[in-house]
Order: C-alpha cells, then structure tokens, then sequence
C-alpha cells in the first residue's frame, strides 16, 4: 500500500482570482479564475530578505484542474508537500509553485487559443505571469509543468512562444496525434452517434445532471475538437464544434484533420528551433507502456529533437499513463535548477 503523507505544510498557501477578457468562450464558462499559489518557507524568507524567487506554474491533467492538484488525496501526497519536502532535503532550490484553476465545461484544457475555450495560451503568458510578478518578488523566470494535457501545454506553449518561459517539463504530454486519436474516433462516434453530431452530443451532455464512463472520453474528443479546429457558429453548431470523421462511415475528414496535426508537436517542432533553444531546460518523460501510445510520439519527437540540436532531457520509464506523480521528484528538482541558473 502507498505510504500517505501527514506532514502539515510549514509554508503559505495563497488564494486569489484573476479576471481576463483573454478568456471570454462560447460554452459560457467564466473568465474569473482562481489561483492556488504555495510558497515554501525557504522562498518566503528569501523574499523577505530582498531576494528574487522563481516560478513553477503547474499546468493541471484532462478532467482536472489546479485546486484538485493542491488538494488532500488518501495514499498520496500533495504538491505542495511534495514541493516542501524536495526543498528540505535540498534536492530542489526554493520556489514558487502555481495552480490555477483552467477546468473548462467540456473536461479539461490543452492550454491552446481557442475562440470556444478560451485564450488559454495568451491567458498564461500575458494575464497569469504578468499577475504572479506583480504579487511576488520573482527573479523574471517561469518555467511551465504537467503531466498529459497539461504536459501537451507546457510544450506547445514553449514551442510557440519566444522568450517567455524560461523553462518546460512534460510528462506524457500529448504527441503523435495519428497514433493518440485517430485509433479512439471509431469507439467515440459509435458512442455519440444517435445524437446526430458533435455538436447536439456535447449540448446533451452540458445539460445533463450525470455523465457515464464513456462520456468522459468522448468530451475529451469533442474538446480536442474545440481546441484544434473551431468552426464558425452555425445556427445548427452554435458551439462550432465538428469531428475530423464522418459518422456513416468513420472516414476522415483530410481538411480538418489537418488543422488538428498543426497542433501536434511533431509538426510544430520543425518551426520552433529559435523557441525552443532559448530554454534554460527542456525535459520529456514518458512510460513505455503508455496506454495512449504517447512513447511513440515522444520517441519520434526527442529524435527530432537532436535532429535539430535543440539541447533536452528525455526518460523513458517503465509504466503507463497513470500513477506517475512520482516522476515530479525528476523534473520539479530541475526546473528549479534551470531557473536559477546563470545566462
């Protein structure tokens, strides 16, 4: 049995809300969100002493979000513990450590502009950092971390921002969407399929008091959808939401599949050479018995990766896709490293 964590936390735990037009959406979720921010004694006595501390913005998992991050777990530990417990045996220098709250009504986030989610991307880089530094002495560094879609995000926003984060780890983040998705389109239309459309399927499911186990895939898709390929709003799809397969047939729709792959980071990588050397860490991890393929994706990308000379760290570890919170011991310590560290 896992061993669970009592240890109170000795640090500070602050709660705040931020407002953003950045955020405005079509499935009507709110643009004031709230952040979660922990600060370590370590990092509260450098601050008062005049110091400059970094950042670590978590980047929370699909059908999750920050607070749940931050929150108790039987068996487990928190981030936050796991955060002081890695500065007291000095294996991590003192940080602080970021939760927002970026849940949205279709199950989660990929952290992508969209005009039916939200500006997750443009939330991040010019809303959420601009906030922490305003609030905290911080150093001017911010690196991003997650694991699945929140590792997808931390990615893709280092790949497509310049010399904005200054340091990214991903754990299992999205990569090779032909491998991920296009297997799973089959098992979601068949699920989806007697509401006619994506788009009457996702309304059903936002008016609906419960959701089965089975929605919760299906409105992962249907967001994937949103984040990758919105459509204009139709009188019929006032959401525009529409799947890259037709529902007769399982055929794929070559136009919209293709705006789905410029999101994925093996297309993005080979325009984000510049982005993604001005990183001070770039780390990728993955289990190789991932149940959604990513060790593939991720095999193929941290090839490119020194293809390109682009500087990075990759583990390929013995697991899957679940239970690997653990591997925030390796990428926690390092960012933190990368943050402090001189140019």
């Amino acid at each position: 049995m896992p061993e669970h964590k009592f240890t109170p936390l000795s640090g500070r735990m602050e709660r705040f809300s931020v407002d953003s037009e950045l955020l405005q959406n079509r499935l009507g979720d709110p643009t004031l969100r709230e952040v979660l921010v922990h600060i370590p004694q370590q990092a509260e006595l450098a601050m008062q002493n005049g110091e400059l501390v970094p950042v670590i913005i978590y980047l929370a998992p699909f059908t999750s979000s920050g607070p749940q991050r931050a929150g108790w777990k039987a068996f487990a530990e928190t981030l936050p513990q796991r955060h002081e417990r890695l500065i007291a045996e000095g294996k991590m220098k003192p940080t602080i450590l970021v939760f927002p709250d970026t849940f949205t009504s279709l199950g989660g986030n990929q952290f992508v502009d969209s005009p039916i989610m939200g500006n997750w991307s443009s939330w991040l880089s010019q809303c959420l950092k601009p906030e922490i530094s305003n609030r905290y002495l911080t150093n001017g560094r911010f690196a991003l971390v997650g694991k699945s879609s929140g590792g997808y995000g931390a990615l893709y926003n280092a790949m497509t921002q310049h010399n904005v984060w200054t340091a990214v780890a991903s754990h299992s983040g999205d990569v090779g969407f032909e491998l991920m998705y296009k297997p799973t389109f089959a098992e979601t239309i068949t699920h989806i399929a007697a509401h006619g459309s994506a788009a009457k399927y996702v309304e059903n499911v936002l008016q609906s008091p419960s959701l089965s186990g089975a929605d919760f895939h299906s409105l992962m898709i249907c967001a994937l959808a949103a984040s990758y390929d919105a459509k204009p709003i139709t009188s019929d799809n006032p959401l525009g939401i529409t799947l890259p397969v037709s529902f007769d047939k399982c055929l794929i729709d070559e136009g919209s599949w293709n705006n789905w792959m410029k999101f994925d980071p093996l297309t993005i990588v080979e325009s984000a050479k510049e982005n993604l050397q001005g990183l001070t860490a770039l780390y990728i991890d993955c289990g190789n018995l991932d149940q959604y393929h990513i060790h593939y994706g991720s095999r193929a990308l941290v090839e490119r990766l020194s293809d390109l000379g682009i500087p990075h760290q990759w583990q390929e570890f013995d697991g899957s896709h679940s239970s690997i919170d653990y591997r925030l011991d390796i990428s926690l310590p390092l960012l933190s490293e990368a943050l402090y560290r001189e140019d």
